[in-house]
């Protein structure tokens, strides 16, 4: 769910996941059609992030 909302409004998962200045930067970016673009690539990589950070910290429990 999260992945589709990173493609059709990026700036929405920045606040999702618990970054609200860099949605707001996103959302001043995605103004434009061309910053739509560059908007949605860096919310999909900062979901593949904080995925990752969550599968760390999860393993680091595990121990």
């Amino acid at each position: 769910m999260r992945l589709i909302i990173a493609l059709l409004l990026p700036w929405l998962l920045f606040f999702t996941v618990g970054r609200p200045i860099a949605g707001v930067v996103c959302l001043i970016l995605q103004i434009t059609l061309v910053g739509w673009v560059v908007a949605a690539i860096w919310a999909v990589y900062a979901l593949s992030q904080y995925n990752t950070d969550k599968k760390i910290a999860a393993a680091q429990l595990d121990r």
